[in-house]
């Protein structure tokens, strides 16, 4: 080895072709393996940022599919729901004009009835109140009736009777009783006969004391000024028969009935019709044990200015309402709101409406709080009583109706349109998907030819010069496109030169390392020979010079140029240019011996001259 005089090196790379050549690639069996390949940096970024767009844009079409299907779903709920609210708005509106138009029609009928009796018993030479009978009274009421839309309300004549004419009411019954009895039984078409009415009449004004079994047991007389149930519509049916109950209501002071006596009293004071709440007994078969909520309406017959009677009608409001004839009225609740507050008094009345069909719900308000919003409110029963002639401790209430929804009727308005539309958002969000898919998986296998192209001039570029130097080409090389960077980075072409890229190493190491020899020895060989002799030694040299961090600068020929402190600074670089030539030595020795079997005898007598310039 010898060592000369030292001088600074320098490091240089243009933009022309500076035709260095190198041996790099290694086959031999003992040929270290192959340094590592290292992308480009200019390459990674590039790939990193369309990675990251293509996350973007995704993330951009799943936040925007998102959003549009959940929007578009909402939207067409909202759309629903806005005609399920505009058509019970409508409806109820129609409910609640054709209910208050049937309770005025009703009062006005019975106003009018109650006029026609008092004119019809002043036309009557021998009547006088109480003792009033009412001609063809089941044939008049059922025209009333069909006034007031009832199929078979219950309408009864009440008159007042006093103390001092009871025993002449007595008489008055078993003569007049019969006659209205027959006109009854013939307009109604009952299966029974007079006798058998006659029968079980107690002519005398009473109230039941007890009721066994469905059978009255003990039927009291009541004292002071009583309310009979004289005329009755409809007659009482199942006289006779096995349903007989053993009694009639003919005569039964409806005076006994404490919210019927309290409404008489109402009307007698303001002769004006009164109604309630009541709780009475259930008139069908086997149920007269039985209590339902119906409301009575109590409207004086007056004569000369005085109350002389009553015509008390049972309103029922399952009837009421099932008989409202509105097309498409549906999956409605019916509130019926009383403003009395006196003790036991009824407040409240709910029911449900489906067409035809009509169910009390209870003595409760039944609708859905959710619906609060869309109540439709219809003042029902105004009488506009004076409450001063009110007796002290009574009350007529304000009847108002509320109509609210059901989720039954709600549920009419649910259509899978949202569930649709949200598909066909979905179903385009997913078409534009799979053409990005279709068109990125494209464009990507286009890039992937390209980046091929780059890695492999890349890796010879990076043959040539350092990875730094390399990547200090791509960024600051050829101006132009990063892609004219990657194809061309050395500036030829016939492009025109970048700035050279020019840096000064004070400390550096040169090696030079040649074969003694070579020349008679490779002058004795096949071209195939001499390569694979070559290509095994730089090919350890290359090992070895990875190992200890020095740079190879060239191969001419058998001679091998390499150095220490560059590209990298290195202080050492002397030292660890003499361990690298050290190793050099030592393994070029093994080497001929090893391929002196395959290259001939001579091949060990090779030797490797080195020169050390610091």
């Amino acid at each position: 080895m010898s060592k000369s005089s030292s001088h600074p090196s320098s490091w240089s790379a243009n933009g022309g072709n500076n035709g260095i050549s190198n041996h790099d690639s290694s086959t031999g069996a003992d040929s270290p393996e192959p340094v590592e390949y290292v992308a480009p940096v200019v390459a990674n970024k590039e790939q990193k940022a369309v990675d990251l767009s293509k996350f973007l844009v995704f993330f951009v079409l799943l936040l925007a599919v998102s959003g549009t299907a959940t929007a578009t779903y909402f939207l067409m709920k909202d759309e629903e729901y806005g005609d399920f609210e505009a058509s019970f708005a409508g409806l109820g509106s129609e409910v609640s004009t054709v209910t208050r138009q049937k309770v005025d029609q009703l009062f006005s009928a019975l106003d009018a009835y109650s006029v026609f009796i008092a004119s019809e018993a002043k036309a009557e030479l021998n009547s006088n109140w109480p003792f009033v009978h009412v001609s063809d009274f089941s044939m008049k009421t059922e025209k009333i009736a069909a006034l007031i839309g009832l199929e078979r309300p219950v309408l009864v004549i009440t008159p007042f009777v006093k103390q001092e004419e009871k025993d002449r009411w007595a008489s008055f019954v078993l003569e007049s009783a019969p006659l209205w009895y027959q006109e009854s039984i013939d307009n109604e078409g009952i299966n029974a006969t007079v006798e058998e009415y006659m029968n079980l009449t107690r002519p005398f004004v009473h109230h039941f004391a007890t009721i066994e079994n469905e059978t009255v047991t003990v039927p009291t007389r009541t004292p002071g000024t009583v309310s009979p149930n004289w005329q009755r519509y409809p007659l009482q049916p199942g006289v006779g028969g096995k349903n007989s109950k053993g009694f009639l209501v003919t005569c039964y002071d409806l005076q006994a009935i404490p919210a019927v006596a309290d409404l008489i009293k109402i009307s007698n004071s303001t002769l004006r019709p009164s109604i309630g709440f009541t709780r009475l007994p259930d008139t069908r078969p086997g149920r007269i044990d039985k209590f339902v909520v119906d409301s009575q309406i109590v409207q004086p017959i007056t004569d000369k200015g005085n109350a002389v009677g009553m015509l008390w009608l049972r309103l029922p409001w399952l009837e009421f309402f099932q008989n409202l004839n509105v097309d498409g009225i549906f999956g409605t609740i019916a509130v019926i709101r009383s403003n009395c507050e006196i003790d036991d008094a009824i407040r409240v009345l709910s029911f449900t409406i489906d067409g035809l069909r009509a169910d009390f719900l209870g003595e409760f308000d039944a609708h859905d709080p959710k619906y609060d919003d869309q109540v439709v409110s219809e003042v029902l029963v105004n009488l506009n009583l004076n409450s001063e002639d009110i007796p002290e401790g009574l009350c007529v209430p304000l009847l108002t109706l509320d109509l609210y929804p059901t989720d039954a009727l709600a549920e009419t308005f649910q259509t899978s349109k949202p569930t649709l539309y949200t598909i066909v958002v979905v179903a385009i969000f997913a078409f534009t998907s799979l053409v990005f898919t279709l068109y990125d998986y494209l464009v990507g296998r286009r890039q992937r030819k390209f980046m091929e192209r780059i890695v492999k001039q890349d890796q010879i570029v990076s043959n040539v010069f350092p990875a730094a130097i390399r990547d200090r080409l791509y960024e600051s090389g050829p101006k132009g496109s990063q892609e004219d960077a990657l194809f061309d980075p050395l500036g030829g072409g016939g492009g025109t030169a970048g700035s050279p890229l020019a840096d000064l190493f004070p400390e550096t190491t040169i090696v030079f390392a040649d074969i003694a020899g070579f020349t008679a020895w490779s002058s004795a060989r096949e071209p195939a020979q001499v390569f694979i002799l070559l290509e095994t030694i730089y090919g350890a040299f290359d090992k070895h010079a990875n190992r200890h961090s020095v740079f190879k600068v060239e191969t001419v020929g058998d001679c091998y140029v390499a150095v220490a402190g560059l590209p990298e600074p290195n202080k050492e670089h002397a030292a660890t240019v003499c361990r690298f030539a050290r190793d050099c030595v030592k393994t070029m020795q093994q080497i001929t011996v090893k391929l002196e079997v395959t290259l001939g005898p001579d091949t060990s007598e090779l030797d490797l001259r080195v020169g050390i310039h610091r």
